[in-house]
Protein backbone atom coordinates (compact mmCIF):
# COMPACT_ATOMS: atom_id res chain seq x y z
CA UNK A 1 0.00 0.00 0.00
CA UNK A 2 0.92 3.07 -0.75
CA UNK A 3 0.70 6.84 -0.18
CA UNK A 4 0.89 10.38 -2.39
CA UNK A 5 0.39 13.75 -0.91
CA UNK A 6 0.17 16.63 -3.39
CA UNK A 7 -0.33 20.15 -4.14
CA UNK A 8 -3.18 20.49 -6.62
CA UNK A 9 -3.54 23.64 -8.05
CA UNK A 10 -7.10 24.46 -10.02
CA UNK A 11 -7.46 27.42 -13.21
CA UNK A 12 -9.74 30.13 -12.42
CA UNK A 13 -12.65 28.51 -14.03
CA UNK A 14 -12.43 25.46 -12.05
CA UNK A 15 -12.09 27.41 -8.07
CA UNK A 16 -15.18 27.04 -5.65
CA UNK A 17 -16.14 30.61 -4.80
CA UNK A 18 -14.83 29.88 -1.39
CA UNK A 19 -11.81 29.08 -2.84
CA UNK A 20 -11.30 32.66 -4.69
CA UNK A 21 -12.56 34.78 -1.26
CA UNK A 22 -9.77 32.77 0.89
CA UNK A 23 -7.16 34.01 -1.65
CA UNK A 24 -8.76 37.50 -2.73
CA UNK A 25 -9.38 38.34 1.10
CA UNK A 26 -7.80 38.61 4.07
CA UNK A 27 -10.13 36.60 6.69
CA UNK A 28 -9.00 33.34 6.51
CA UNK A 29 -6.29 32.33 8.46
CA UNK A 30 -6.33 28.67 8.16
CA UNK A 31 -9.05 26.16 6.92
CA UNK A 32 -8.95 22.34 6.24
CA UNK A 33 -11.83 20.37 5.09
CA UNK A 34 -11.98 17.61 7.94
CA UNK A 35 -14.48 14.94 6.44
CA UNK A 36 -17.37 14.87 3.72
CA UNK A 37 -20.14 12.18 2.52
CA UNK A 38 -21.45 12.40 -0.83
CA UNK A 39 -25.62 11.40 -1.14
CA UNK A 40 -25.57 8.86 -3.84
CA UNK A 41 -27.54 9.92 -7.25
CA UNK A 42 -28.42 13.33 -5.91
CA UNK A 43 -25.58 15.16 -6.40
CA UNK A 44 -25.20 16.41 -2.42
CA UNK A 45 -22.05 16.46 -0.66
CA UNK A 46 -22.46 17.07 3.22
CA UNK A 47 -18.98 18.83 4.32
CA UNK A 48 -17.26 18.99 7.79
CA UNK A 49 -14.70 21.80 7.92
CA UNK A 50 -12.41 23.23 10.72
CA UNK A 51 -11.71 26.98 9.96
CA UNK A 52 -9.33 29.81 11.25
CA UNK A 53 -11.20 32.93 9.80
CA UNK A 54 -12.55 36.62 11.17
CA UNK A 55 -16.52 34.79 11.05
CA UNK A 56 -18.90 37.65 10.40
CA UNK A 57 -17.10 38.23 6.83
CA UNK A 58 -16.60 34.24 6.14
CA UNK A 59 -19.90 33.73 6.72
CA UNK A 60 -21.44 36.61 4.36
CA UNK A 61 -19.73 34.89 1.80
CA UNK A 62 -20.75 31.58 2.35
CA UNK A 63 -24.67 32.59 2.00
CA UNK A 64 -23.41 34.18 -1.03
CA UNK A 65 -22.10 30.58 -2.55
CA UNK A 66 -25.40 29.47 -4.89
CA UNK A 67 -24.53 26.05 -4.59
CA UNK A 68 -24.64 25.90 -0.54
CA UNK A 69 -27.66 24.73 0.50
CA UNK A 70 -27.54 25.19 3.84
CA UNK A 71 -24.41 25.08 6.77
CA UNK A 72 -23.97 25.92 10.35
CA UNK A 73 -21.09 27.02 12.20
CA UNK A 74 -19.84 25.60 15.93
CA UNK A 75 -17.42 28.31 17.29
CA UNK A 76 -14.06 26.69 19.12
CA UNK A 77 -12.97 30.07 20.21
CA UNK A 78 -12.84 33.82 18.95
CA UNK A 79 -10.26 32.72 16.18
CA UNK A 80 -11.42 29.08 15.09
CA UNK A 81 -15.29 26.68 14.48
CA UNK A 82 -16.50 24.23 12.64
CA UNK A 83 -18.40 24.39 9.51
CA UNK A 84 -21.00 21.96 8.55
CA UNK A 85 -22.59 22.25 5.43
CA UNK A 86 -24.58 20.68 2.38
CA UNK A 87 -23.89 22.17 -0.69
CA UNK A 88 -24.82 20.74 -4.72
CA UNK A 89 -22.01 19.38 -6.52
CA UNK A 90 -20.39 21.50 -9.15
CA UNK A 91 -19.87 20.19 -12.12
CA UNK A 92 -16.01 22.15 -11.98
CA UNK A 93 -15.36 19.73 -8.88
CA UNK A 94 -16.80 16.31 -10.87
CA UNK A 95 -14.03 17.29 -13.26
CA UNK A 96 -11.19 16.45 -11.14
CA UNK A 97 -12.60 14.00 -9.16
CA UNK A 98 -13.37 11.97 -11.23
CA UNK A 99 -9.51 11.45 -11.50
CA UNK A 100 -9.54 9.65 -8.53
CA UNK A 101 -13.18 8.12 -7.62
CA UNK A 102 -12.47 5.81 -10.52
CA UNK A 103 -10.15 4.44 -8.85
CA UNK A 104 -9.42 1.84 -6.09
CA UNK A 105 -7.69 4.69 -3.82
CA UNK A 106 -8.95 6.74 -0.77
CA UNK A 107 -8.68 10.26 0.89
CA UNK A 108 -6.41 10.52 4.10
CA UNK A 109 -8.29 13.64 6.08
CA UNK A 110 -7.46 15.90 5.96
CA UNK A 111 -7.21 18.31 3.04
CA UNK A 112 -6.03 21.58 3.72
CA UNK A 113 -6.65 24.53 1.81
CA UNK A 114 -3.86 26.99 0.73
CA UNK A 115 -3.87 31.51 1.07
CA UNK A 116 -3.36 30.93 -2.83
CA UNK A 117 -6.37 28.67 -3.23
CA UNK A 118 -4.44 25.57 -3.99
CA UNK A 119 -5.13 22.62 -1.75
CA UNK A 120 -2.89 19.09 -0.42
CA UNK A 121 -4.37 16.35 0.12
CA UNK A 122 -3.46 12.64 0.80
CA UNK A 123 -4.36 10.07 -0.81
CA UNK A 124 -3.79 5.89 -0.05
CA UNK A 125 -3.88 2.74 -2.30
CA UNK A 126 -1.87 0.98 -4.99
CA UNK A 127 0.96 2.16 -6.65
CA UNK A 128 -0.70 1.75 -10.30
CA UNK A 129 -3.36 3.50 -9.22
CA UNK A 130 -1.80 6.62 -7.80
CA UNK A 131 0.39 6.71 -10.96
CA UNK A 132 -3.11 6.26 -12.87
CA UNK A 133 -4.35 9.35 -10.48
CA UNK A 134 -1.54 11.75 -11.41
CA UNK A 135 -1.93 10.72 -15.43
CA UNK A 136 -5.77 10.98 -15.02
CA UNK A 137 -5.65 14.75 -13.65
CA UNK A 138 -7.22 17.48 -16.01
CA UNK A 139 -4.31 19.38 -18.22
CA UNK A 140 -4.95 22.57 -16.35
CA UNK A 141 -4.62 21.34 -13.48
CA UNK A 142 -0.96 22.45 -11.59
CA UNK A 143 0.40 19.51 -9.67
CA UNK A 144 3.34 19.43 -6.99
CA UNK A 145 4.17 16.07 -5.33
CA UNK A 146 5.62 16.21 -1.79
CA UNK A 147 5.62 12.44 -0.86
CA UNK A 148 5.01 9.70 -2.36
CA UNK A 149 6.11 6.08 -0.45
CA UNK A 150 4.90 3.20 1.76
CA UNK A 151 2.29 4.03 4.01
CA UNK A 152 2.29 3.58 7.92
CA UNK A 153 0.49 5.86 10.67
CA UNK A 154 2.91 8.33 11.03
CA UNK A 155 2.04 9.62 7.59
CA UNK A 156 -1.50 10.84 9.21
CA UNK A 157 1.04 12.57 11.84
CA UNK A 158 2.84 16.08 11.99
CA UNK A 159 5.61 13.62 10.98
CA UNK A 160 4.54 13.61 7.63
CA UNK A 161 7.12 15.47 5.97
CA UNK A 162 9.95 13.52 7.47
CA UNK A 163 11.77 10.48 5.14
CA UNK A 164 11.93 7.25 6.19
CA UNK A 165 15.45 7.92 7.41
CA UNK A 166 14.88 10.82 9.66
CA UNK A 167 12.05 9.25 11.21
CA UNK A 168 14.22 6.22 12.15
CA UNK A 169 16.05 8.75 13.76
CA UNK A 170 13.94 10.14 15.39
CA UNK A 171 12.58 6.89 17.49
CA UNK A 172 16.62 5.75 18.05
CA UNK A 173 17.04 9.66 19.64
CA UNK A 174 13.92 9.16 21.38
CA UNK A 175 14.60 5.20 22.43
CA UNK A 176 18.19 6.01 23.64
CA UNK A 177 16.75 9.21 26.22
CA UNK A 178 18.55 12.29 23.75
CA UNK A 179 14.84 13.90 24.22
CA UNK A 180 14.58 13.39 27.82
CA UNK A 181 14.90 16.23 30.26
CA UNK A 182 17.28 16.14 31.23
CA UNK A 183 19.28 14.66 28.02
CA UNK A 184 20.44 11.22 28.91
CA UNK A 185 21.22 9.45 25.57
CA UNK A 186 23.74 11.23 23.38
CA UNK A 187 24.05 12.30 19.96
CA UNK A 188 27.00 9.67 19.67
CA UNK A 189 24.33 7.10 21.12
CA UNK A 190 21.97 7.86 18.40
CA UNK A 191 25.07 8.11 15.50
CA UNK A 192 26.12 4.14 16.86
CA UNK A 193 22.48 3.16 16.19
CA UNK A 194 21.93 4.13 13.25
CA UNK A 195 25.34 3.35 11.89
CA UNK A 196 26.59 6.68 10.82
CA UNK A 197 28.62 9.88 11.81
CA UNK A 198 27.70 11.72 14.36
CA UNK A 199 27.44 14.90 11.49
CA UNK A 200 25.16 12.34 9.73
CA UNK A 201 23.16 11.98 12.68
CA UNK A 202 23.01 15.40 13.51
CA UNK A 203 21.56 16.78 10.36
CA UNK A 204 19.00 13.95 10.41
CA UNK A 205 17.66 15.01 13.88
CA UNK A 206 17.84 19.01 12.58
CA UNK A 207 15.75 17.99 10.05
CA UNK A 208 13.22 16.02 10.98
CA UNK A 209 12.78 18.15 13.90
CA UNK A 210 12.54 21.67 11.58
CA UNK A 211 9.96 19.07 9.37
CA UNK A 212 7.79 18.24 12.67
CA UNK A 213 7.43 22.02 14.33
CA UNK A 214 6.64 23.40 10.83
CA UNK A 215 4.28 20.97 10.34
CA UNK A 216 2.90 21.35 13.95
CA UNK A 217 2.39 24.94 13.73
CA UNK A 218 1.12 25.01 9.98
CA UNK A 219 -1.91 22.18 11.64
CA UNK A 220 -2.69 23.79 14.79
CA UNK A 221 -1.83 27.08 14.99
Amino acid sequence: MKYLRLTLRQPDWMLHPMQRFIRERDVVQYEELLSWNIETGADIEYELFYVEADRDPYEEALASVSSIRWYECTEIDDKSFYLYLCQETRPEDETWREAYTALNLVVLPPVVYNPDASFEMTLVGGGDDLRMLLDGLPDDIDTTVHAVGSFDRRHETVATDCTDRQFEALGVAVRVGYYDVPRTGTLAAVARELDCAESTASDLLRNAESAVIKRLINRYH
